[in-house]
């Protein structure tokens, strides 16, 4: 008797009213842990699992701040893209689409910040010294243009058009600089099999939407295996 008394002295009140609260707070739990991988999911492409454009900003300026001129920002467009959905149809045009996010992952790493911007456009941001950056950028224009296999078993030829940019070659480690340049970088080379890296007159170029104009020196990298 004794011994259950003393039980019973241990669960008051008090405890009561915290395990009272306790359940309520299970749920709270849930539904904080449901709205977690919900905001988790609008921050990724459902097509392609990159990120969309403003976590990819958010990280991408995480690099540079913390790894400086060792960055390297790269923007990449798929050639002839509205081609491969006219002819193909839309569902080759996103299996193409998923194709490209899914090299890309592979080939930045699980440290980079790589976004789908827009349609056909990604954009990566990454730790990528000079000593290395010629050899991975040829690398990646390699893995952009290995043909993609549908699911009904046709074989879709595609490529990429890409450009980089790093702080020290254009002088600046402002993001959006940065994606300026590769983007003009880009155009430089498009359809040509070549990656091409951005010099300080790329930062310059005039642009209207986004499309650049002019031709400035380039320095190029690698042609498509």
């Amino acid at each position: 008797m004794d011994s259950a008394l003393h039980a019973r002295g241990r669960f008051g009140p008090r405890t009561l009213l915290i395990t009272t609260a306790a359940v309520p707070l299970t749920g709270w739990v849930v539904h904080a842990v449901a709205l977690h991988k919900k905001l988790a999911a609008t921050k990724r492409d459902p097509l392609t699992g990159l990120l969309r454009r403003d976590a990819y900003t958010a990280r991408a300026r995480r690099l540079l701040t913390r790894h400086g001129d060792n960055t390297t920002v790269v923007m990449v467009d798929a050639d002839r893209f509205k081609q491969i959905n006219d002819d193909m149809g839309h569902a080759a045009g996103d299996t193409v689409l998923a194709a490209f996010g899914a090299r890309l992952t592979a080939w930045a790493g699980p440290r980079a910040s790589v976004g789908r911007l827009g349609g056909d456009e990604f954009a990566v941001v990454l730790e990528l010294s000079a000593g290395h950056r010629a050899q991975r950028l040829e690398q990646l224009i390699r893995m952009l243009h290995r043909p993609v296999t549908l699911d009904d078993g046709r074989i879709v030829d595609v490529a990429a058009s890409v450009g980089a940019a790093a702080p020290g070659s254009v002088g600046s480690r402002d993001l959006s600089v940065l994606q300026r340049a590769a983007d003009a970088a880009l155009y430089d080379g498009k359809h040509s099999g070549h990656a091409v890296l951005a010099t300080r007159q790329h930062v310059t170029v005039a642009s209207i939407n986004g499309r650049r104009a002019g031709r400035p020196g380039t320095s190029v990298w690698g042609r498509a295996a």
